[in-house]
């Protein structure tokens, strides 16, 4: 049995290392500095100033990220997989659980305190695609759930990972790559109406490790994740895919950040969201962090991150934060962008006047600006039903 260490500063001065709760902590000036420990006690509750949590409605999260939440129910995981994939439950004792990384936010934490076992699923080989389908708790249960998801070296496969149900889910995604592996991964949240979900996810690559992630959020009342990348060896690729579509009183985070530590390492970040709010309810609202770090030993990185987004309706808000912290000036090449605008009446006028009513016009718009995100799912028949799911969602809204 393996001690998980409880609590780390990376970056930080020694002094400051194993600050605990109500030792404050002033605000950090570089990504690299963030705090991350095993122990949730080892947070300060945040009361929405924090810059970690200020885009975030505490009071919606039903007392995940206070203490207030009771972890009474559970997830339900079921896996479809064949040769090639080993499926296990085990616990938080494991000497391999807590490879991908620490939780970096208290309730991250508080998840990794709370779930009775993991569900670990590692890969060999070329393996068939894997299903992993994750149901709430239902509606008014609260759970905590921990998926690791291990590729051994030079292993090759495609993983699906859908989220669907009611309830509360506080969880933890670890991706563990090893040298040469290469994953194919699909993350969706298509909650009910009523669920909340604040899911970390923690990303290891290995070296020459190649990892082509798509996340797709399209339903759920909140939902917060948080993907974390970390580099063990030279040459790894990440690529991180995202589309949200936030109809009225939705409210969709997406907080990453790409930590380069080793020289010879590629990262490329593509985030989209459409918004329409309806007058009268709480505006639509998607939130996109992306962060960046080119540590001092990272040369040759190559890097850059991109976010796009359509606000369908008056009664929508996006917020963007792209930021780029490079310690190092031997690098490939770093850049960022951020696009918000309304959607372009000139479009809609010119297929309006080929015959094409408005409402058929602005789903044709909307398909086209998702079809970049979509376009690398592989999987033609996931591909094909989340296309399908985009469709209702914009029915449904009126788009």
């Amino acid at each position: 049995m393996t001690t998980l260490p409880n609590q780390t500063v990376a970056g930080l001065a020694p002094e400051l290392e194993g600050a605990k709760k109500g030792q404050g902590l002033s605000p950090l000036a570089s990504a690299g500095e963030r705090f991350t420990s095993y122990d949730v006690e080892a947070f300060e509750v945040p009361g929405g100033r924090e810059e970690q949590w200020r885009f975030t409605p505490l009071k919606r999260l039903h007392g995940l990220h206070d203490g207030r939440a009771s972890f009474d129910g559970a997830a339900h995981v079921e896996i479809t997989a064949g040769a090639g994939a080993t499926v296990e439950r085990v616990g938080r004792d494991d000497v391999r659980i807590g490879e991908g990384g620490t939780p970096a936010d208290r309730v991250a934490a508080a998840a990794w305190s709370a779930f009775a076992d993991a569900t670990l699923v590692t890969l060999e080989g070329t393996p068939e695609p894997v299903t992993i389908s994750v149901t709430g708790p239902g509606e008014g249960a609260v759970a905590a759930a921990h998926l690791q998801l291990r590729l051994t070296p030079h292993a090759q496969a495609t993983v699906v990972v859908e989220q669907r149900g009611s309830g509360t889910l506080a969880d933890n995604l670890e991706v563990v790559l090893g040298d040469g592996a290469q994953l194919n991964l699909v993350v969706t949240d298509e909650w009910a109406d009523d669920a909340v979900h604040v899911g970390a996810q923690h990303i290891s690559m290995g070296r020459d490790a190649v990892l082509r992630q798509v996340s797709v959020a399209l339903g759920g009342d909140l939902v917060r994740i948080s993907p974390v990348v970390n580099y063990r060896g030279p040459g790894g690729d990440a690529e991180l895919l995202g589309l949200g579509y936030a109809d009225a009183g939705q409210h969709l985070e997406q907080r990453l950040l790409v930590d380069h530590s080793v020289p010879h390492c590629r990262s490329n970040v593509v985030y989209k969201n459409a918004l329409q709010g309806l007058t009268g309810v709480p505006d639509a609202h998607t939130v996109w962090i992306g962060d960046v770090l080119i540590r001092a030993a990272a040369e040759n990185t190559s890097t850059f991150e991109l976010n796009r987004n359509l606000v369908l309706t008056e009664h929508a808000r996006a917020d963007s934060v792209p930021n780029l912290e490079i310690e190092t000036g031997e690098i490939a090449g770093a850049g960022h962008a951020s696009a918000t605008g309304r959607f372009d009446d000139e479009q809609l006028f010119y297929l309006q006047s080929r015959g094409i009513p408005a409402d058929v016009a602005r789903r044709l718009v909307v398909r086209g600006f998702f079809g970049e995100i979509l376009s690398k799912i592989t999987l033609p028949e996931l591909r094909e039903r989340l296309e399908a799911a985009i469709e209702d969602e914009l029915a449904r809204t009126g788009s």
